[in-house]
């Protein structure tokens, strides 16, 4: 059988290339199950949930009987009551049970056919006491798993229901129950009853205190990514270096699941057939990575169109996230603040040395866009002006395809001084790196990436990459602190330049100093080229 890279729904390794997830689910089941947990497994969307429990499932039948529920089939009208909704509960426990194994299992079916039959108006005290009889008969301990938890978490009958197998759980040693409960969702169990009432009405949860702290990591590891190219390979012998490959795929994505099988399916499916590339050996390069993250940047994808939704509905997230990435402002990671919770449970930020930083470059990049798009639609004339003047100027950038990036920046100069030459300095400081993001944003657009070094980011200095048909360019930006901070920055960059291989790199200096020399000048360092341009 064919297989291909999946972005949509479960992954099933007999029909898509897909990282091994033996050593996951063993964990899972040796520091969880095992110990008979109550756990919650809450990450972002598409980060390979469901696919982790189908794997987890089959894992642990041969030591458990295992009911593996997916809440999302079952419709609205199930939570109308209590009654309804037990009905509908022990409709899914009979469709797990319908293809009975064991006598075990059948025993299970007939005890769940007859109760339904029996109590047409059962509701959850009764629907759990029978739960509770049934797990006593069984030989082997009984594991419940539900999939999409958070989607009926509005209903306040869902919620009844969760008390409930809180409760038995708790009692598990007086009456039987479930061995082990595992919940997944998006949202952290902790977070459900945040959805039913308002803010003002209900700051904080009920704590749900007995969920474990999971901590099995649901990303991809390099290696991952490498066992999955070497599948892809085995089949299809591109001549791919598949160990830079799957390190150049992991510093774009950090490992998230979907946006790794992205990449992958973007030069897989359509880079092999365009006409700047031709054939899968020369798609499965380092260029057919950043056309691929190119197109993805533009693509609309059900998890960007989340991320946007929750900064519209969380907006000290997304003021958080612009003064991360415009201003280099820094935010302690603490999980007691509701944004950088919310951010991390969503997926789009996690803890670096204490920080809170944007989880990918991806990610990063598409919220740069999304910013700047808004700030173009929004934004005072004077930042349209920097946007139209790029337009207005591109040709002149762009020799035989290749960018010259010294031009930009001397054009960047001189357009920046007849727009902003009077504005003070607390101003440019606060925003001068986002008119030069917006300047350069339509030089590159279509044809090239950039992306921010998330290491080098910070109140003083940003370093900018830019990916145009192959080349890099090296731009650091800083604000001017002094010459003997200036000649520091020098050398840094002088440093990273070594680290990328290239001998020529940038330098945009915002200096507030009234005898500053606004202009571009060549230094030389070394064997390296440094263009310093003063603004």
């Amino acid at each position: 059988m064919k297989r291909r890279f999946n972005v949509t729904g479960t992954c099933n390794p007999q029909w898509h290339y897909m990282v091994r997830l033996d050593e996951r689910v063993k964990k899972i089941k040796e520091d969880y199950v095992d110990y008979g947990s109550y756990f919650v497994i809450n990450r972002g969307r598409q980060y390979g949930k469901t696919t982790t429990l189908r794997a987890l499932t089959k894992y642990l039948e041969g030591d458990y009987i295992v009911f593996s529920l997916d809440f999302q089939q079952m419709g609205a009208k199930t939570f109308a009551d209590e009654t309804v909704f037990c009905r509908g509960f022990i409709d899914r426990l009979l469709a797990e049970l319908r293809k009975a194994d064991t006598d075990e299992k059948v025993t299970m079916r007939e005890m769940l056919s007859d109760f339904k039959d029996n109590n047409p108006d059962v509701i959850l005290d009764g629907l759990f006491a029978f739960l509770s009889s049934m797990c006593e008969c069984c030989e082997r301990p009984v594991i419940l798993i539900i999939d999409e938890i958070d989607s009926a978490s509005n209903n306040q009958v869902f919620i009844d229901f969760l008390a409930q197998l809180r409760g038995y759980y708790l009692r598990r040693e007086d009456a039987p129950t479930f061995y082990s409960v595992i919940l997944a969702g998006v949202y952290d169990i902790k977070n459900l009853k945040l959805k039913l009432r308002s803010e003002s009405e209900h700051q904080y949860n009920s704590p749900w205190n007995i969920a474990a702290d999971f901590k099995v990591t649901m990303s991809f590891s390099i290696n991952q990514i490498v066992g999955m190219l070497e599948e892809y390979e085995a089949d299809h012998d591109t001549g791919m270096n598949i160990q830079e490959i799957a390190e150049e795929i992991y510093q774009y994505t950090a490992g998230y699941p979907v946006l790794v099988s992205l990449i992958c399916k973007y030069v897989d499916e359509d880079l092999s057939e365009a006409n700047a590339f031709g054939s899968l050996g020369s798609a499965w390069t380092s260029r057919g990575i950043e056309e691929a993250v190119r197109r993805i940047l533009y693509e609309r994808t059900p998890l960007f169109e989340s991320m946007i939704r929750h900064l519209d509905d969380y907006p000290e997230m997304k003021r958080m996230f612009q003064e991360i990435l415009f201003q280099g402002k820094t935010f302690s990671f603490n999980l007691d603040v509701k944004e950088i919770s919310l951010a991390s449970m969503f997926g789009y930020a996690v803890n670096r040395g204490g920080k809170v930083q944007i989880a990918n470059r991806i990610f990063e990049t598409r919220l740069y866009n999304y910013f700047l798009s808004e700030n173009e639609l929004a934004g005072s004339d004077s930042a349209n002006q920097m946007g139209d003047a790029a337009m207005r100027d591109r040709s002149y950038f762009v020799h035989d395809g290749m960018l010259d990036m010294d031009i930009v920046m001397r054009r960047f100069v001189e357009t920046f001084a007849d727009i902003y030459g009077e504005e003070d300095a607390k101003f440019v400081e606060k925003y001068g790196r986002k008119f030069f993001l917006l300047y350069l944003r339509p030089i590159i657009n279509g044809t090239g990436n950039y992306y921010i070094e998330a290491q080098t980011r910070d109140e003083r200095r940003t370093d900018v990459i830019v990916d145009y048909l192959g080349e890099q360019f090296i731009i650091e930006l800083k604000i001017w602190r002094g010459d003997e901070y200036n000649v520091r920055g020098e050398r840094q960059l002088s440093e990273y330049l070594d680290y990328y291989h290239k001998n020529r790199g940038y330098l945009l200096s915002f200096n507030f100093n009234q005898k500053k020399e606004v202009g571009v000048k060549e230094i030389q360092i070394g064997d390296k080229v440094i263009v310093e341009a003063v603004v």
